[in-house]
């Protein structure tokens, strides 16, 4: 993820997945519900490290850091591969 857009879609994603509405996530992570809802919709110019690893606590994810170049995905992996040839 590079983006706080794509940090709101997984955030989004994750919620859903553990069957949470925004307000119980809003609850137990202390951070209001209308700002939860605007960070899934991209619509935060930004987001403090503290609430965002408030967050991903209580839905059970990480933050981890990897240098450019080292990440992606399985499909970005394989395009890589393919083009390489």
């Amino acid at each position: 993820m590079q983006t706080l857009n794509e940090v709101g879609q997984a955030v989004a994603e994750r919620r859903k997945q553990l069957g949470l509405r925004q307000s119980e996530l809003a609850a137990r992570s202390g951070i209001p519900a209308e700002n939860i809802s605007r960070l899934e919709r991209g619509h935060l110019p930004e987001f403090g490290a503290r609430k965002l690893l408030a967050l991903l606590a209580v839905l059970g994810m990480e933050l981890a850091f990897v240098e450019e170049g080292q990440g992606g995905n399985l499909d970005e992996l394989s395009r890589e591969r393919g083009s390489a040839r």
